[in-house]
């Protein structure tokens, strides 16, 4: 039995809050784990360890019980592989996006509006939340993102159009970016 099957989450009168299924598969970026909540997507995390993946998981979903499911994901987790070759074919799950403060939710919902090949600074994307002083607050919000791809916080630059922190790696940023402006 691993980490997931045995963390066990938060209770009420000793019923479970809430069961998350996730996989972990390949893709050109390195292994993804895919989380599914009963509302939709709610992690996908992109490194080159699984476990550490596993880890990270555990970690955003504390009092949940995680599940391993690779067959009830098996689609999911081909629907991102597939993204990651052909972003022209989107990405379209159903996501959950509940685990974010407010602030985070409306700025996500600001990046799932950001076409496929298209980029936004943070800048902008704080401007366009009305927030003209609010840079740094996108990108930390951008930081706390658990739906990679999903939520497309690699389409955000710096001021400059330079490449900044992606939490899942510099050049996974740039190789996302570079396929998505091949399309």
């Amino acid at each position: 039995m691993n980490l997931m099957q045995t963390h066990m989450p938060a209770t009420a009168a000793g019923v479970a809050l809430d069961t998350i299924a996730y996989a972990i598969g390949r893709s050109a970026l390195g292994n993804i784990l895919v989380a599914r909540s009963p509302i939709g997507v709610c992690a996908i995390l992109i490194g080159s360890d699984a476990k550490a993946l596993e880890q990270d998981f555990a970690n955003r979903f504390p009092d949940r019980v995680l599940r391993e499911d690779e067959t009830g994901l098996r689609d999911d987790l081909a629907a991102i592989a597939r993204f990651i070759e052909m972003p022209g074919a989107g990405l379209d799950l159903p996501l959950d996006m509940r685990h974010g403060t407010p602030f985070q939710q409306r700025v996500w919902e600001v990046l799932r509006t950001i076409p496929c090949g298209a980029t936004i600074t943070y800048t902008a994307l704080a401007r366009r939340l009305g927030m003209p002083d609010g840079a740094r607050a996108v990108a930390t919000a951008c930081a706390a993102n658990a739906i990679a791809l999903g939520i497309p916080c690699h389409r955000v630059l710096r001021a400059d159009g330079s490449l900044s922190g992606y939490r899942w790696g510099i050049e996974r940023k740039r190789a996302l970016l570079d396929g998505e402006a091949a399309i």
